[in-house]
């Protein structure tokens, strides 16, 4: 009988050990469905807030610059916004890609080389310890012909890649498509990121002017021959306090009274394309935006838009 006792009491801590391990593999899937399903929707706010953070600099821009000839690092726009309370965190830094150089503008629709914008993309280049060969292979990346220039490559070089393909022959769409060609790996493309583009202002013209009230120092140092970082630097002091209203004030600074005739038709005082970076957090989950955005005109143009 105490066997019998002694057994059932065994069987009874079995089957309670057994209703212990159900419930609690119960409650831990109600948890981490509860868990999974709170994440989803932090995820989900963060990315309509981080959406909703690019559509607001874009109304900045436009309410910035409606009533302007002019965008400079002064202005509201230029100033990251931050925005936080007890429910989330946004912040949004907007960038004027007008202030770097265009890549497109090296070269004519015609496949020939522009004698002003080449020649400052190579004093670029080598402001930054890039080989300037670098700029013959984005040249014979758009230009029309199968010529390839000295520190070039066209399709014949392409074609005998892992993976082959043809040379665009045609302006590049995004920043991004620098990966496809020859001589840009993603530390070339990282140290150039801060100073040049591939977004134009939407004018048609066959070069993109840069706008000297937001261009970093090595792009204003490389505009012109004549040009040099102390030059550089007196046109980042004086748009310190005073945005340059038009290109001819250029001349206002000195050392720069000859050189910014030269400077007409290379430089602007107005952007048009932006960057938008929009970061939002909810409850620990953060998602990204980034986007390009023409915002000269009434009716804002989305160029590029990317989700993180």
């Amino acid at each position: 009988m105490k066997k019998e006792s002694g057994f059932a009491l065994v069987i009874t801590l079995i089957v309670a050990a057994l209703l212990v391990a159900v419930a609690v593999e119960f409650i831990h899937d109600i948890y981490m469905e509860r868990s999974l399903s709170r994440s989803y929707a932090d995820a989900q706010q963060a990315a309509l807030l981080a959406d909703s953070g690019v559509f607001a600099g874009i109304k900045l821009l436009q309410a910035n610059l409606a009533d302007q000839e002019y965008s400079s690092l002064l202005d509201k726009w230029a100033q990251p916004i931050e925005i936080e309370d007890d429910k989330g965190k946004l912040r949004v830094e907007i960038i004027d890609e007008s202030g770097k150089l265009n890549l497109n503008s090296i070269v004519f629709p015609n496949g020939t080389v522009n004698p002003a914008f080449f020649p400052m993309a190579q004093r670029l280049f080598s402001s930054l310890k890039l080989p300037v060969d670098l700029c013959d292979a984005v040249a014979d990346w758009m230009d029309t012909d199968d010529e390839p220039r000295p520190g070039g490559a066209e399709t014949s070089y392409y074609k005998t890649l892992p993976t082959p393909y043809m040379a665009k022959n045609a302006p590049l769409d995004t920043f991004d498509e620098l990966r496809l060609v020859k001589g840009f790996d993603e530390k070339t493309l990282n140290t150039l990121s801060p100073f040049v583009t591939a977004y134009n202002d939407g004018s048609g013209a066959p070069f993109s002017p840069i706008n000297i009230n937001t261009a970093p120092r090595q792009v204003l140092a490389a505009i012109d021959e004549n040009m040099n970082d102390m030059l550089a630097g007196r046109i980042l002091d004086y748009r310190k306090t005073t945005p340059f209203k038009s290109t001819n004030e250029v001349s206002n600074i000195s050392g720069l009274e000859t050189i910014g005739i030269g400077l007409q038709g290379k430089i602007s005082v107005k952007g048009t394309v932006y960057r938008i970076f929009s970061q939002a957090t909810v409850n620990g989950t953060t998602r990204i935006v980034e986007a390009l955005a023409r915002a000269d005109g009434s009716q804002p143009a989305i160029l590029y838009w990317r989700e993180m």
